[in-house]
């Protein structure tokens, strides 16, 4: 007997989905020999040979578990109280096990299917009337990216809303994060706004500011009473945002009842760890007159067309990618994973649980101080929550040593001052450890026990908070681990995710997050990190990016790389400032053109409108392409002025534009630079590289291509790749050798879930990501290949092939049938899918993108019940069935109707069960199809009241 000794890397065939023997026969129905062949077919000649993936063999998933976690161990995880905006937190066991590491919720795409997004979407309308109800306002988003992006949307929503509308000024409180200021900075600076970092106290001209931001508490730990001073700035047609700790909020007023207009803040104390800086969820809320014109996506509550409630996005109108280039914001990606995590923090906690922690952390940092004043170093602040600063003077930087040979973190404020910041992880132990710093000789270190027993708030008498918060069941009733458990469970039946279901979605690339690669993120050694701690003790992120960002400039052929940016918005940002500053460099900041294709992504007219641009549409021809020589004259008409071209590739329709190498020479030769939407590259890496047909700048979807988990519409990744001309201008920050520049709170984003994509990375070697591109080629032509037939394939190549998603037209349909795209999404509900990119880049149409994760198996289902949906609505075309009362038009049908009285002329049967494998395993969507107009119309964007929860 023959012992097999191999011990090859085993991950690849566990990451592609079809096995050898379905490559070769998908390969054979579109008459092909090879995987070699094909691509040589689908890649342009003009592009062939571009491709600088030289990786080396993939490891196995043990080899790199164990070359990750040696990568961690370098990281020093000291005890931290550096404070600043981030905060130990614990993460109660249930939440960690049953949501962040259960695939039904991390694998779940964006809720724009709200049928089958009814249990994210409860969660998320926790997450609002948490806010809501913390903050005192009344509307309140469903996460921003973070805390100093949504202060940077609060200061554009001032800028919009204030009737002061002759300032160009902007009011900072010198006491907001440092971090915060900074972006706030990046983001005024093209939309030329004025930010004025001062003192509160010592305005003399309140109309010199059409808006303001203040911190509560403030960065340094002090409490002010913020209430002359914003009805100060409302006499004068200013708005106020006050950027809180929702954790103080439990005992202090809320912003919204001393008339803030707008709250904001992180989330990430309610239970999400610190991950060196992300991803955490922000909130933004703001008063109901002002839902409108609030950014990010806003969960309200309809009724479905049995009158049921149920949930959906609203007013989905504000978004970006609607509004084009008359957007205002560029939201794309929020923190729907992290925001549901510190919703159910606060379902766990209840709001007494909510109040005693924050009672605990306020009273320890009593006792830290009371016994710091023993010691002869009182603080500066009267009142305070969580946080203190000292007057050290001289001893400043001996301190910082004695702590940190400690392996203890302060903050560093400045030479003569520090700061500590108390947290829900600091107990009696650490009190007294950090009471030992400061100890001199001859000193005796203060008696807990005793100032304990004495101990009273600090907080000012008349900021107590008085009003209730959080009374609605959801927060009074999971106290119990079993009860938590199974409300989670209860929710995650509700939706359909990947561990259900292929999630075929155009453009977003819904590919295996495998368990391997989401192993690491729960590590400590990674999550455990401060992002502003000193550079010795983050050694293991510091390899960790540098080797990420080796990685992806192999598989663009880029020379730099940023991982700041925390969304592929953020990162279609960052590219645009590199590029401005690039001009502005060289004396030519009067360029300020961008030339996008009229199939561009939504996100990308609003993004250059964010950095100053202006945009001007180019046309496309009829295969779907740029047309070449619409883009040649208004580049020549625009010569003196263009900044950049914006082109995603493959194209937005799904085809490698054989033009792409004289569309980059075209902007070139007229001083433009060459931005290429990563959003596609799923189907280029190792075939071909954006850095070397003429790309200056892409930004890259960690969470599509390098299989970082859409986590139910978040968290994302989007770093940009730039040429070496443009690698000074990526984004800086203040913990970075630039200063200058920042997009995001934190110097790297949301650093904590980079292992994902360097474990997938280093796992499947330039091999492996090779064909995992051809793989998702193959499944998408595969795809069209079959259901060409049925539906026809808009957009192809010149070879008759398409790249990685196909286009299916499903707009004859309507004339012959009645039947529309919508009717077509929501019948695939009933065979147990979520449906394709809806409308998107053509109205009408139905956008597929199948990846390489999708068994051949999992492509002949999702084309069978495509090609049964194709035969009902034949059966509607010859008049066989009725054309209202159909399968289609009433889809889907959940259980209670098919349990309930019959109406319908079509059989339960042929409702519920159209193809006989949906008998062994049958997706029930909770509620039927949801009335949008009727929710836009009676807006509901939180849990009702407890008066109309007991009379539903």
């Amino acid at each position: 007997m023959t012992i097999s000794l191999d011990t090859r890397n085993e991950f690849i065939a566990r990451h592609i989905g079809p096995r050898e023997r379905d490559i070769v026969a998908m390969l054979q129905q579109l008459g092909y020999d090879s995987l070699e062949a094909m691509s040589a077919s689908v890649i342009p000649d003009s592009i062939k040979g571009t491709s600088v993936l030289n990786l080396p063999e993939g490891l196995s998933e043990t080899a790199a578990l164990a070359e990750i976690k040696a990568i961690a161990d370098k990281n020093k995880q000291f005890k931290t109280y550096i404070g600043q905006g981030y905060y130990g937190t614990l993460t109660p066991a249930p939440i960690l096990r049953n949501l962040l590491e259960n695939p039904a919720w991390y694998t779940a795409y964006t809720p724009y299917q709200p049928e089958i997004s009814q249990g994210r979407l409860e969660a998320l309308l926790n997450f609002q009337t948490m806010i809501c109800d913390l903050t005192g306002l009344q509307i309140a988003n469903a996460s921003l990216l973070d805390e100093a992006t949504a202060a940077a949307e609060a200061m554009t929503f001032c800028k919009r809303l204030a009737k002061n509308k002759a300032s160009q000024a902007f009011f900072a409180s010198q006491h907001c994060h440092p971090q915060t200021l900074d972006v706030l900075r990046t983001r005024a600076e093209p939309l030329g706004i004025d930010v004025v970092v001062g003192d509160e106290n010592a305005i003399e001209d309140f109309s010199a500011y059409f808006g303001a931001l203040l911190q509560y508490p403030a960065s340094n730990g002090d409490i002010f009473d913020y209430r002359a001073l914003v009805e100060q700035f409302h006499a004068v047609g200013a708005l106020v945002a006050v950027a809180a700790d929702l954790l103080a909020l439990t005992l202090l007023t809320p912003p919204g009842e001393f008339n803030a207009d707008v709250a904001l803040g992180s989330a990430q104390r309610f239970g999400v760890p610190l991950g060196f800086g992300g991803p955490h969820a922000a909130y933004f809320a703001t008063r109901d007159a002002f839902k409108r014109d609030m950014p990010g996506r806003l969960v309200g509550v309809s009724i479905d067309r049995h009158g049921k409630p149920a949930f959906r996005l609203a007013m989905q109108t504000r978004e970006q990618h609607i509004r084009r280039e008359k957007a205002t914001s560029n939201i794309c990606t929020a923190q729907v994973l992290l925001a549901n995590i510190a919703g159910m923090y606060a379902v766990y906690h209840g709001p007494q649980g909510l109040t005693q922690i924050a009672k605990r952390v306020h009273v320890l940092t009593v006792i830290a101080a009371q016994g710091l004043a023993q010691l002869g170093l009182p603080v500066a602040q009267a009142s305070f929550f969580d946080t203190v600063t000292l007057n050290t003077g001289a001893r400043t930087a001996e301190l910082h040593a004695k702590a940190w040979a400690a392996e203890i973190n302060l903050r560093q404020i400045d030479a003569g001052q520090l700061g500590l910041s108390i947290d829900e992880t600091t107990t009696q132990a650490d009190v007294e450890a950090l009471w030992a710093l400061f100890v001199s000789d001859g000193q005796t270190a203060p008696d807990f026990a005793a100032l304990a027993a004495n101990a009273g708030l600090r907080l000012p008498e008349a900021l107590l908070r008085t009003s209730t918060f959080l009374q609605h069941p959801s927060f009074n009733r999971y106290h119990s681990e079993t009860e938590l458990m199974r409300y989670l469970r209860r929710l995650a039946d509700k939706d359909l995710a990947l561990d259900r279901t292929m999630i075929p979605l155009g453009s977003c690339t819904m590919k295996l997050n495998a368990a391997s690669e989401m192993q690491p993120i729960t590590w400590s050694a990674f999550g455990g990190l401060h992002p502003f701690v000193p550079a010795d003790q983050a050694q293991g992120y510091q390899q960790l990016t540098d080797e990420l960002e080796a990685m992806l400039c192999a598989a663009t052929g880029y020379d730099a790389v940023s991982l700041q940016p925390n969304a592929g918005s953020q990162g279609e940002y960052a590219g645009l400032l590199a590029i401005r500053a690039y001009h502005a460099s060289r004396g030519e900041g009067e360029r300020d053109i961008c030339l996008i294709p009229s199939s561009a992504h939504g996100t990308n007219p609003a993004t250059a409108n964010m950095a100053g641009m202006r945009v001007v549409v180019t046309a496309c021809d009829a295969r779907g392409n740029v047309d070449v020589e619409d883009l040649r004259a208004k580049a020549l008409e625009h010569k003196d002025r263009l900044a950049a071209l914006m082109i995603t590739y493959p194209s937005t329709h799904g085809v490698f534009e054989e033009e792409i190498r004289d569309i980059c020479a075209i902007i070139h030769d007229n001083g433009g630079q060459v931005y290429i939407d990563g959003a596609n590259m799923n189907a280029m890496v190792g075939l071909c590289a954006p850095g070397k047909f003429g790309g200056d700048v892409s930004h890259l979807n960690l969470h599509k291509t390098f299989c970082i988990p859409h986590g139910g519409g978040g968290p994302g990744v989007g770093p940009i790749g730039v040429k070496a001309h443009l690698a000074p201008f990526l984004p800086g920050h203040g913990h970075m050798a630039r200063k200058e520049g920042a997009v995001s709170a934190a110097p790297f984003g949301s650093a904590s879930i980079l292992p994902i994509s360097w474990m997938y990375m280093k796992m499947m070697g330039g091999e492996g990501l090779k064909r995992a591109s051809q793989l998702a080629i193959l499944s998408a032509n595969y795809i069209a290949n079959r259901l060409e037939e049925h539906f026809p394939v808009l957009y192809a190549g010149s070879n008759g092939l398409v790249a990685h998603e196909c286009i299916l037209d499903v707009r004859p349909l309507k004339e012959t049938s009645g039947i529309s795209v919508d009717d077509v999404a929501k019948r695939l509900i009933d065979y147990g899918f979520h449906a394709p990119t809806m409308s998107f880049p053509v109205a009408n149409t139905l956008m597929i993108e199948p990846t390489e994760s999708e068994s051949k198996e999992e492509l002949d289902r999702f084309c069978d019940a495509m090609i049964s949906i194709r035969n009902e609505i034949r059966a509607i075309e010859r008049g066989e069935a009725d054309a209202q009362d159909n399968p289609l038009k009433n889809a889907p049908h959940t259980a209670q109707e098919l349990l309930g009285e019959w109406p319908h002329v079509y059989s339960r049967e042929q409702a519920a069960y159209p193809l006989a494998s949906l008998v062994e395993a049958k997706y029930w969507p909770p509620v039927a199809r949801i009335d949008n107009v009727y929710g836009d119309r009676n807006l509901v964007c939180s849990c009702p009241s407890i008066s109309e929860y007991a009379d539903a």
